[in-house]
């Protein structure tokens, strides 16, 4: 299973890359070179993205 985290603006991507950040995850590299998510990776090693409010990838519904 794979989570992508939907954000209501860069602000918002911004806090919640650091809040998950401060909570033990870490940068993941998956080698997509600039996106505009975020990947990081929970202490066990879970890849997850945070994406940015005008991703592609995101819902569209909230």
């Amino acid at each position: 299973m794979h989570l992508d985290l939907a954000t209501t603006s860069a602000a918002h991507q911004e806090e919640l890359v650091a809040r998950l950040r401060a909570l033990g995850a870490t940068p993941a590299d998956v080698g997509r070179g600039d996106v505009p998510w975020t990947v990081l990776a929970d202490p066990e090693g879970n890849e997850f993205c945070v994406l940015a409010p005008s991703c592609p990838e995101a819902p569209t519904t909230r």
